[in-house]
Parts: C-alpha cells; sequence; structure tokens
C-alpha cells in the first residue's frame, strides 16, 4: 500500500457535483492498493497513521497525532499512486490492485481506522471522478509504503 497523507485545515469530497465527504482539521490520505497488500499491511499502515505525530502542540512543535487532537479523516482511494512511469511517457498502472481486491482491502483500511480513531472516517467512491479539494496545512505531506517500513 502506498499513502500520501495530507495534515489539513479542511478537506472535501464531491461526486458529480453533490458533496460527500467534509472535514475541518485533521487528515486527507490517499490510498493506493496492491494486489501484494495484506491485512497485516493495513493493520500496520493504520495504525502508523492515527499515531504519527505531525499536529502542533501548545508549543508549535509537531508532537500530537490524529488520535491526541481527536481530528478528523478522509480516505480516498487513488490507483494513480502506484503508476509507473519508468518507460515513455504514459504511467503504467499494472501494480494497482483490480477492483476485486482493491475494494474489500479499501473497505477494510477505512473499518480498522474508525476504530483507531473510535469515529466515523470520511471516504471517496471508489472509481468514481472525484473532486478532491484541501487545504493543506504547513504544509505537511508524508509519503508512506507498506513495502518499505522506515
Amino acid at each position: 500500500m502506498n499513502v500520501v497523507i495530507q495534515r489539513v485545515s479542511k478537506a472535501s469530497v464531491t461526486v458529480e457535483g453533490e458533496q460527500i465527504s467534509k472535514i475541518d482539521q485533521g487528515l486527507l490520505i490517499l490510498l493506493g492498493i496492491t494486489d501484494e497488500d495484506t491485512n497485516d499491511d493495513i493493520i500496520w499502515l493504520t495504525k502508523k497513521i492515527a499515531n504519527l505525530r505531525i499536529f502542533d502542540d501548545e508549543n508549535g512543535v509537531m508532537n500530537l497525532s490524529l488520535t491526541d487532537i481527536d481530528g478528523e479523516a478522509i480516505v480516498v482511494s487513488q490507483f494513480t499512486l502506484l503508476a509507473s512511469t519508468k518507460k515513455g511517457n504514459r504511467p503504467s498502472y499494472i501494480k494497482a490492485a483490480r477492483p476485486e481486491k482493491a475494494i474489500p482491502a479499501y473497505k477494510e483500511f477505512i473499518k480498522q481506522f474508525e476504530i483507531l480513531l473510535n469515529k466515523k472516517v470520511g471516504t471517496g467512491i471508489f472509481g468514481a471522478d472525484m473532486k478532491v479539494e484541501l487545504l493543506n496545512d504547513g504544509p505537511v505531506t508524508i509519503i508512506i509504503d507498506t513495502k518499505n517500513k522506515q
């Protein structure tokens, strides 16, 4: 799994002119799923994201996690995170999981994240043409690949 995590002051997802998710302070999480991803990847990654200390404490130091600040989150499936640009100018998405694997993994990721946060998590719609708006706070943007746990 690959994720791009963005600390936001606000974010929203709109599909066909209808806003389906909206948050204030929290995280916008763009999630790419591969065929190799397992439930262990989901558990590790959701815990890692929920506990990342990337929010400012009272001294302006990034020392608080999403759970510490009782922040909100939106998770958007984004297969383009797995693009390979090695050959030519047209990206290849061969590493991205097919919907029959990706949809259950996406749903499980959301379920596990909601358990950790003890609240509902906003989502996109898998496979839809989505308009994602955000006000990146910082900016703070972090990339994590579960196959490269450093």
